[in-house]
């Protein structure tokens, strides 16, 4: 089974709207407005992929129970994970979050990433 899509040319609008809360994440000075789409899911629920959008703010994100691998399509956000350096991506930057990774992200301008999260089976 091969499975593509072009999620640039996915409309906000096609995606499901909600406020960033946990368990994915804890947004730290007020609402946070995030819109999602699961693309791909193995069985097990191991592996889930994805488009993510978010609109501009600042949260804080807890790692414990999955990681996540992130490819920016567009937006600009900084991550400082905890007790480290503040680290600027941009559409074309690829990120990696591991299980047990903990800090903050400040979406600066409207951000849309494909991400793939994992777990532990």
């Amino acid at each position: 089974m091969t499975l593509t899509n072009r999620p640039l040319e996915v409309a906000a609008g096609e995606l499901a709207e909600k406020p960033l809360a946990p368990p994915s994440a804890t947004p730290l000075d007020g609402e946070v407005l995030v819109r999602s789409r699961v693309d791909f899911t193995n069985e097990a629920r191991t592996v889930i992929s994805g488009i993510w959008e978010s609109e501009p703010g600042r949260s804080r994100w807890e790692f414990d129970t999955r990681g996540e691998i992130i490819h920016v399509l567009a937006g600009r956000m900084t991550v400082r994970r905890d007790g480290g350096e503040p680290v600027e991506l941009a559409a074309g930057s690829t990120a990696y979050f591991p299980i047990g990774w903990t800090g903050e992200w400040t979406v600066h301008e409207r951000l849309r990433k494909v991400y793939v999260v994992y777990k532990e089976a």
